[in-house]
C-alpha cells in the first residue's frame, strides 16, 4: 500500500513544483495510505472530528450533506488527486459525509503534522490556500448554476467540468466514465433522475454525445458549450 509522494503519478496535481527532494521525504513520513474503500463505505461521516485531509489517489468519492427533512443532498464529486476534508477546517468538525463511490484508494494526511511541516515549506502551504480557495470557487460557481441555469445547461455545465478534470488527469477529456448513478447525478443538479435521463437522450439526438450506460463520449464539444450557455477553453482540439 505504501507509495511515495515522489513516485505517485498524482504528484504534480497535490504538490507545488518548488518543493525539494528533502522535503518530499519528509513529507512522505506523514502521509499514510489507507486500506481501499469499496462502493458505498465511507471515508468520514457528518459531525467526526477532524484529523486528516484525504487525497483522492484512485477511484472516486461523493460529499452528501442530510437536510433538515432528513434527505441526502450531494455536494460533489471528487476524482483522483483531489482533497477532501476542507469543510471541517473551521471549527475541527466534519460537515458532511464522504463516501466511495466505486472501490477507491485515498492518502490520508494527518492535518496537525502537515501544518507544521507547511509552516517551514512556503510553496506547500501556497499550494493548500489555492486548492482550498478553489473548493470555495467551486461552491460558489455550483450556487450560481443552480440559481440561474436550465436543466439542460446544468447537465452541460457539469459535462464539460468533467471533461476539463479529466484532461488535468491526462485522460482523454471526450471519454467519460461517470462513477455516479444518474439519482445521485440528478440530486446534484437539482433535477430529478427523469430529466436527466430525458437529457442524455436529447444530447445523444442532438449530435452531442454517445452515451452506454456510464460510458460517455463528447462528439461535438462546441455543441456541448453552446448547450452549456457561455464560453469555454476549446477542448475539441486535445480529444483523443
Amino acid at each position: 500500500m505504501r507509495r511515495t509522494c515522489r513516485a505517485c503519478a498524482l504528484h504534480a496535481l497535490c504538490l507545488p513544483a518548488s518543493i525539494s527532494a528533502d522535503e518530499l521525504n519528509s513529507l512522505d513520513a506523514i502521509v499514510r495510505a489507507r486500506r481501499p474503500l469499496d462502493r458505498g463505505q465511507q471515508l468520514f461521516a457528518s459531525g467526526a472530528r477532524f484529523q486528516s485531509l484525504y487525497v483522492v489517489r484512485s477511484g472516486s468519492f461523493k460529499t452528501t450533506l442530510e437536510t433538515n427533512s432528513g434527505e441526502q443532498q450531494v455536494l460533489g464529486f471528487h476524482l483522483p488527486g483531489e482533497i477532501i476534508g476542507f469543510d471541517a477546517l473551521s471549527d475541527d468538525v466534519h460537515r458532511c459525509n464522504a463516501e466511495a463511490l466505486e472501490r477507491s484508494s485515498v492518502c490520508d494526511v494527518p492535518f496537525a503534522q502537515l501544518d507544521e511541516f507547511a509552516s517551514s515549506v512556503p510553496g506547500l502551504r501556497r499550494q493548500l490556500m489555492r486548492i482550498a480557495s478553489r473548493e470555495v470557487v467551486k461552491d460558489h460557481e455550483h450556487l450560481m448554476m443552480m440559481g440561474r441555469k436550465q436543466a439542460q445547461e446544468r447537465l452541460a455545465i457539469f459535462l464539460r467540468s468533467l471533461s476539463e478534470r479529466y484532461r488535468n488527469l491526462h485522460r482523454a477529456p471526450d471519454l467519460l466514465e461517470l462513477p455516479m448513478s444518474r439519482h445521485e447525478l440528478a440530486n446534484y443538479l437539482g433535477l430529478v433522475v427523469e430529466t436527466v435521463s430525458r437529457l442524455f437522450t436529447r444530447f445523444e439526438e442532438l449530435g452531442v454525445l454517445a452515451v452506454n450506460r456510464k460510458q460517455i463520449r463528447i462528439v461535438d464539444f462546441a455543441r456541448l458549450d453552446e448547450l452549456a450557455g457561455e464560453p469555454s477553453p476549446n477542448l475539441e482540439s486535445e480529444a483523443c
